[in-house]
């Protein structure tokens, strides 16, 4: 006897609609049998347990032809054996036809599904979801992002009687990079933490992004105290969390110029240019451009108009930097095999007292735009870092180290 949960195969055909409304699809009389219609249930159960099934033994590498229904018909015959249903008549061939039924029944779309059938929205395992949950879990509690608290807030909800509950929700991986300002405008305004901003506005500026839209933004608050232009008109790209904020990488609407702002130091006074429009593709082109900066960079700043547009073009001759670093640190630095595409680690004497080298040598090519923010990053291992070549930027170090000493040597004297 089939279990409980599969509702036992319709006896008549369903009810005709009236002459004024659009006429349903009618059950096809196979599907009366108990065995076609087991199987149909079979199949969409299958298609809930298995989503992407079909290509989920797809070996990427083999020359030879993979057949989608073949292993579409083995995870049905393993849906019902863990049900405890015997098929009858149940090959490829009739699932092919079955499928064509989902179709006319609006369960399965009409397209092709070349990488695994789904059905609707459905395309994640549970394995699947609980790696989701954890990813959206960390971004809307550590980078502040409302939007997806909201929807983590509404999965939870949904998924509250699931079974596997207390494991799909325990957070196994988070990403500690947290937003130090309120990104939340109504937590903001109940805590009376700070001024509005584009955070204010940040639908207007994602329907902008998807739409080609051109945003004329406001500049609220400018801490490096640089001349910029208070009011100006881009081509908005993408939300970029990087370390401890949100940032909005866009391109001047008149020069091309691709830039990255903080969004907390945009005003809430955002407009949507009727005029200005372009194509997604082109879109993705100027984000592709950006991305490229920031992988051959060092930090977020992008470079200045002429600049950028002579490194985009391959024009621009990189700066060749060596930092020296000592035992206490080497080791760190020498695991960092990702740091940048153009790095070099080279080992220096070996120390006999200890066995290891006395030092190790980073060596990176950076375009001149990042060597500040780069210099930050060598701040970091203060007293146990030297700057090697080049000779400017040795000066620049041995002047910020001085100033160091004296601010010390000052407070201990008074």
């Amino acid at each position: 006897m089939p279990p409980q949960s599969l509702m036992n195969p319709p006896t008549t055909p369903p009810p005709s609609h009236p002459s004024t409304s659009l006429p349903s699809p009618q059950l096809p009389e196979k599907y009366f049998s108990r065995n076609a219609f087991e199987r149909l249930m079979t199949l969409i159960a299958t298609l809930v347990r298995f989503p992407g099934v079909g290509y989920l033994e797809k070996d990427k590498t083999e020359d030879s032809h993979h057949n989608a229904l073949e292993e579409v018909h083995r995870y049905v015959l393993e849906t019902a054996e863990q049900q405890g249903i015997t098929l009858k008549k149940c090959t490829p061939h009739s699932l092919h036809k079955d499928l064509k039924t989902l179709r006319t029944y609006g369960i399965l779309d009409e397209r092709m599904y070349r990488w695994g059938y789904f059905l609707g929205t459905g395309a994640l395992s549970q394995e699947d979801v609980a790696k989701v949950l954890n990813v959206l879990h960390s971004q809307a509690q550590y980078q502040r992002d409302t939007q997806i608290k909201q929807l983590y807030e509404r999965l939870a909800k949904r998924l509250k009687g699931a079974a596997a509950k207390e494991t799909l929700f325990y957070p196994v991986r988070a990403q500690w990079n947290r937003s130090i300002i309120e990104t939340d405008p109504i937590e903001r305004m109940s805590h009376g933490s700070g001024p509005r901003s584009l955070f204010d506005a940040i639908e207007i500026v994602e329907a902008a992004i998807l739409n080609g839209q051109a945003l004329e933004l406001c500049r609220r608050a400018n801490p490096y105290g640089d001349k910029v232009q208070s009011r100006f008109q881009v081509w908005p790209l993408q939300l970029l969390h990087y370390d401890i904020a949100w940032y909005l990488i866009h391109q001047d609407c008149d020069n091309k110029h691709l830039a990255i702002s903080r969004i907390d130091r945009l005003s809430d006074e955002c407009f949507v240019s009727k005029d200005q429009r372009r194509s997604l593709d082109e879109q993705r082109r100027s984000l592709q451009q950006a991305h490229s900066l920031l992988e051959n960079g060092w930090g977020l700043f992008l470079g200045k108009p002429q600049d950028q547009s002579q490194e985009l073009r391959g024009k621009l001759e990189p700066v060749e930097i060596r930092v020296r670093f000592y035992p206490r640190v080497m080791a760190f630095i020498a695991e960092g095999a990702l740091r940048h595409p153009t790095q070099e680690l080279e080992e220096g004497p070996i120390d006999p007292t200890t066995r290891r080298p006395a030092f190790v040598d980073y060596l990176v090519k950076l375009p001149k735009r990042s060597v500040s923010e780069f210099s930050l990053w060598v701040h970091r291992f203060m007293g146990n870092a030297q700057v090697i070549s080049p000779g400017w930027l040795v000066q620049e170090h041995l002047e910020a180290a001085s100033r160091q000493v004296a601010y010390y040597t000052s407070n201990l004297d008074t």
